[in-house]
C-alpha cells in the first residue's frame, strides 16, 4: 500500500520551501510513497506540471484571507475524503497551524509543521498574529521541523529548540548536479557572450522586499564603477518588485551590465557561470541558494541576518547591512579552486538521498 502525504503551501512556485519539497519528491520511491499538494492560489505554479507528471495531485482551497471558515472546512473535508493521515504545513507564520488543526479534524494523525524562515514578510499586524498563534504551533504538530536554528527559534521558540524538540532537516540537494562543472560554465557564458575573464556576480531569488535587491544594485554599481568595470550582475527570479528594480537599474545607467533572466529550469548551470554570489537578504531560514552556491564552489558575501549554520565550506563572508558599500565591495573576489568543495557538503549530510531518508522517517508514518 502506497503511503501518502498532503503538503499544504500557498503555491508551488520556485520558492525555497517549495523547491525543498520538489527535491524530496523527485527522490522518493513512487511505488511506496506519494506526495500530493494543497494550494491556495488559482494560478498555475512553476512546479505544477512536473508534479502531475510524477503522479501527484494538486488540490485548491480558499485562502484564509478570503474566507477563513470556508478554508478550514475545505481542508478538513479534503483530508477526510482522501484519507490523508500524513500532513505537512510549511510556513513562516504560526497562524497557518490552523490548517493542521483542520487536518486533524479530518482524521489526519501525523501533523508536521516545517518552519520555512527566520522572520515574517509583512507589517506589524503580521508579527502580532504570529506571536498570538505561537503557543498553538508548540502543541498541535506532533512533528516539528526546521532548516536552521534561526528558523526553529522563530517558529517554535528558543526553549523548544534548546530542549531538542525540533528536527533540523537540512535543505539537501543533488550534489552531483550542482558540483562545479567547467562545461556548464562555458555553455552559459557563451550563451550570453560573456568572456571568461569577466567578473559575474550572481543572485537567485524572488524580487521581494526580503531579498533586498535595491541594496544589491547599490553594491554592484559601486563595485563596477570603482573596482572592476568588466563585471556583470545576473539576477534569476521573478516577483512583484522586478519592474521597480529594472527602473532603478536603468536610472543608474547600468542596464547593459545587469541581466534579468527570469526563472530558469536548469539553474544549476548558472552557478557554474557565476564567480561569486552576493546575498543581502533582510532575513532567511536556511537559504537554498547559499547551499547550492557552496556546492558549486562559490564564495558568497551575505548579510549577517542569515544563520551562521549556512557556512558549510568556510567560503561565506557575513556583513552587516549597516556596513558601508565599500566594505561590501572589498569582499567581492573571484572564487578559486572550486572543483572539490562539494565534498564538504557530503560530509555534513546535505546530500538529497540522506535528507530524503530522514524525511520519510519523520513524515510518512502512516
Amino acid at each position: 500500500m502506497i503511503k501518502k502525504i498532503l503538503c499544504i503551501v500557498g503555491v508551488m512556485d520556485q520558492g525555497g520551501a517549495e523547491t525543498f519539497l520538489m527535491k524530496i519528491y523527485r527522490k522518493l520511491d513512487k511505488t511506496k510513497y506519494q506526495m500530493d499538494f494543497c494550494v491556495t492560489e488559482e494560478k498555475e505554479g512553476f512546479y505544477h506540471e512536473e508534479i502531475k507528471k510524477m503522479g501527484g495531485k494538486i488540490h485548491r482551497v480558499t485562502r484564509k484571507t478570503q474566507n477563513p471558515i470556508k478554508s478550514y472546512l475545505e481542508i478538513m473535508n479534503l483530508v477526510k475524503e482522501n484519507n490523508y493521515k500524513n500532513i505537512i504545513r510549511i510556513s513562516s507564520n504560526s497562524i497557518t497551524v490552523i490548517d493542521l488543526l483542520a487536518a486533524k479534524m479530518g482524521g489526519a494523525k501525523n501533523l508536521i509543521f516545517r518552519s520555512s524562515n527566520s522572520n515574517n514578510s509583512g507589517n506589524k499586524m503580521v508579527d502580532i498574529i504570529h506571536k498570538l498563534f505561537k503557543p498553538l504551533v508548540r502543541v498541535i504538530p506532533n512533528v516539528k521541523i526546521a532548516p536552521s536554528d534561526l528558523a526553529a527559534i522563530h517558529m517554535f521558540g528558543e526553549k523548544e529548540y534548546n530542549n531538542g524538540k525540533i528536527t533540523l532537516l537540512n535543505n539537501g540537494l543533488d550534489i552531483e548536479k550542482f558540483k562545479y562543472n567547467e562545461n556548464y560554465r562555458n555553455e552559459i557564458r557563451n550563451k550570453y557572450n560573456i568572456a571568461d575573464k569577466t567578473m559575474v556576480i550572481g543572485h537567485i531569488g524572488r524580487f521581494s522586499e526580503q531579498k533586498n535587491h535595491k541594496f544589491l544594485i547599490n553594491v554592484f554599481e559601486k563595485y563596477k564603477n570603482e573596482k572592476n568595470n568588466d563585471s556583470i550582475l545576473m539576477l534569476i527570479g521573478k516577483g512583484e518588485l522586478e519592474d521597480n528594480i529594472k527602473e532603478i537599474v536603468k536610472e543608474k545607467g547600468i542596464d547593459d551590465s545587469v541581466f534579468f533572466l527570469g526563472t530558469q529550469k536548469e539553474v544549476n548551470k548558472y552557478y557554474q557561470a557565476f564567480d561569486l554570489v552576493v546575498f543581502p537578504s533582510l532575513y532567511e531560514g536556511m537559504p537554498n541558494v547559499i547551499i547550492e552556491a557552496q556546492c558549486s564552489g562559490l564564495n558568497c558575501v551575505l548579510s549577517d541576518t542569515i544563520t551562521k549554520q549556512a557556512n558549510l565550506t568556510n567560503r561565506l563572508n557575513f556583513l552587516s547591512l549597516n556596513s558601508s558599500l565599500e566594505e561590501w565591495t572589498c569582499l567581492i573576489k573571484k572564487s578559486e579552486e572550486r572543483e572539490k568543495v562539494y565534498l564538504k557538503l557530503m560530509e555534513q549530510n546535505y546530500d538529497i538521498d540522506y535528507v530524503t531518508k530522514l524525511f520519510v522517517e519523520k513524515c510518512f508514518k502512516y
